[in-house]
Order: C-alpha cells, then sequence, then structure tokens
C-alpha cells in the first residue's frame, strides 16, 4: 500500500518520513510490507489511509493537474483528509487528529461487541424501521440502493436474519472491528471532542462537505462540531457527492486504496466522470 509511490516520488517518500516522525511509529513499513493483519486495526488503518490519500493527492497537485479544484470531500475517515488539501490544518496536525480518532474508535471497538451489515437493493423506510425494530442505526448512505447498518453484534445478526426470512435478497454481513458511526462509538466521541478543543482550525480554502449533513461547512467550530459529531453519526455520503455536483463539480477523482468511492459515483450518476488513483502507473495512465 503506496510503496509505489515512495519508491518512485521523492515527494512520496518525504511524506511517508515525515508521517513516521509525526507518529512515533514505522507506518510506512506496515504499509510497504504488510502483512495485511497489522494494517487491519483502526488505530493502525486510518492513519494509512490519511496518508496514501493526502500523498495522492500531493503528487497530482505537484504535476499540476489540480488547477480548477474547488470541492472536496471525503468518506469517514477520509474527511480529515479532505479537510486538510482544504488548509482547515496541516499535514502534521491532520495525522494528529486521525492517529487520535483511531486510537479512541479502536479503544471502543474493544470495550464492545459490534457488528455491521449492508443491506442491497432495499427501501430505505423499510431498513430504517428495521433498525428501530433491531435497536441498531444506519451508519452509511452510500448511493441509492446501498445501506450500512450498525450496533451490538448480536442486534445486527438477529435484523440479518430477519431481513432475509422476510424477502431482502441481498444482506451481508461484514467482517469489522465494531459498529462503527453507531452509539457503541459515544465515548470514542466523547474523548474525540476534548482532544479537538486543543486543535487550530482554520477556514478552509476549498469547499468541503461534511458526511453529518451532506452540505459544505466553512466555519471552523461548525467543521470541529461535525467532526465530532460524525464518529457516532450517519455518513450521508450519496448526499455528499449530489452537494459537491450542485456546488459545481464536474469529475470526481478518487485518492486512496481501491474504487470503491468512484464505483459509488457511477451507481449514483453513471454520467459523472470519475478517475481512480491508487499506485505510482495510476498517476500516468490517467
Amino acid at each position: 500500500m503506496g510503496k509505489s509511490l515512495a519508491d518512485n516520488s521523492a515527494t512520496a517518500a518525504r511524506i511517508y518520513a515525515r508521517a513516521n516522525e509525526v507518529l512515533g511509529w514505522d507506518l510506512a513499513k506496515m504499509c510497504f510490507e504488510g502483512p495485511d493483519e497489522l494494517l487491519v486495526p483502526t488505530r493502525v488503518c486510518q492513519p494509512a489511509l490519511f496518508v496514501h490519500g493526502y500523498t495522492l493527492f500531493s503528487l497530482l497537485k505537484e504535476q499540476g493537474r489540480l488547477g480548477d479544484l474547488s470541492t472536496v470531500l471525503g468518506l469517514s475517515l477520509g474527511e480529515v483528509t479532505a479537510l486538510t488539501v482544504a488548509g482547515v490544518f496541516d499535514f502534521d496536525t491532520g495525522l494528529r487528529v486521525v492517529a487520535e480518532r483511531g486510537r479512541l474508535m479502536q479503544i471502543a471497538c474493544e470495550a464492545t461487541r459490534g457488528g455491521m451489515a449492508s443491506i442491497i437493493g432495499e427501501d430505505l423506510a423499510k431498513i430504517t424501521d428495521l433498525c428501530h425494530e433491531f435497536d441498531i442505526e444506519v451508519a452509511n448512505l452510500n448511493c441509492p440502493g446501498q445501506v450500512v447498518v450498525s450496533g451490538e453484534k448480536t442486534k445486527v445478526d438477529a435484523c440479518v436474519t430477519a431481513a432475509k426470512e422476510r424477502g431482502m435478497k441481498k444482506v451481508i454481513s461484514l467482517n469489522v472491528a465494531g459498529a462503527y458511526h453507531s452509539r457503541l462509538m459515544e465515548p470514542a466521541r466523547a474523548e474525540f471532542a476534548n482532544f479537538l478543543q486543543s486543535v487550530p482550525f482554520s477556514t478552509p480554502r476549498l469547499q468541503v462537505l461534511t458526511n453529518t449533513t451532506g452540505k459544505a461547512v466553512s466555519a471552523p467550530a461548525d467543521i470541529r462540531e461535525a467532526l465530532v459529531k460524525q464518529v457516532v453519526s450517519s455518513v450521508r455520503w450519496e448526499e455528499c457527492m449530489r452537494e459537491a455536483a450542485v456546488l459545481g463539480a464536474t469529475e470526481f477523482w478518487e485518492c486512496g486504496p481501491g474504487a470503491v468511492l468512484a464505483g459509488l459515483a457511477r451507481r449514483i450518476n453513471r454520467d459523472w466522470p470519475t478517475k481512480s488513483f491508487n499506485e505510482f502507473p495510476d498517476l500516468s495512465a490517467a
């Protein structure tokens, strides 16, 4: 993950080296050499995703390809990357924010037994009713017909069983460490709020959207509040993407591993041009 970036770019190598200094542990080695098991814990995964995404942005900027960049957005952890790109805080601060977010969420995961499930091709009202019935929550509104639910594992499992019995054809239990974007993350939210009080926030230089509302946010106090709330709130990703288009985005570029977000974009509006950047060859191929 990211190895080809550091191998082929002095800028990328410097970013990973700086990340190691900020974190006080060797993130680059974990990303470049694995094994995968080292990257799975959220305290590691979140900084890894942040540094990877920010590095790709930095290389695209270095290539002079982002002159018309006007709007940034990120799904869940990616929102911190977007805020860093928008100048709300610098790279070092953004990484420290991500590291603390990941650490606190890891603690919350280990203190509870949470689960998540994806429900595909069903009406949101029916899914919401299911959540109320089984005392769980809607965690992600990713795209039309794709909703993720979250909560105590036994309750999520019971919901999955009931959904299948009631004819919902595509209900998939997810292999996750905890119940993200649910009330089981409340201890992490509270501690994260305390941590962010000492972090300076600047007004963004670009339009930036928050997962909590699907709308743009610009006042530093509002950004801080949204970032805290996001830990336990539904990720309104489809609304974020639609709002970005309303604000003038004509093409979506994804910086990070895989091409999941590009796939969601195509399901929201197949006419939107999308590009995905993951490793170094992608920077010249696209």
